[in-house]
């Protein structure tokens, strides 16, 4: 199966904590919303939420998937994220590994599934 880069996304998302970075990335994995999950080690945001200046700890998630696929995996982090507004980013992959780019597309659904 030739696989165009475009139909390959990363999507990224900050949660509050370990637990909920596991079951989000497990889950995703699991019912083949994303190929991949990467917990990646806490961070400090910085944001202005309901007027204040806020500070916190997240852990950044980036998520392998496609474009057929992002409505259903956005509509699942809603469901499974704590915060009101998940921060929910997909960007484009303009290159990579024709076989890992392949196997992404083969583990996530199709848009017939």
């Amino acid at each position: 199966m030739k696989v165009s880069v475009m139909n390959c996304l990363m999507v990224i998302c900050n949660v509050p904590d370990e637990t909920t970075a596991t079951h989000i990335a497990h889950v995703l994995v699991q019912e083949r919303l994303a190929a991949c999950v990467n917990i990646l080690p806490a961070c400090r945001s910085v944001y202005r939420w309901e007027g204040a200046l806020q500070e916190s700890s997240e852990l950044p998630l980036l998520i392998k998937t496609t474009q057929a696929c992002y409505a259903r995996l956005q509509q699942r982090l809603l469901e499974l994220h704590p915060y009101d507004v998940p921060e929910i980013i997909a960007l484009p992959v303009a290159q990579g590994l024709p076989a890992y780019l392949t196997w992404v597309s083969q583990c996530v659904l199709s848009s017939d599934d």
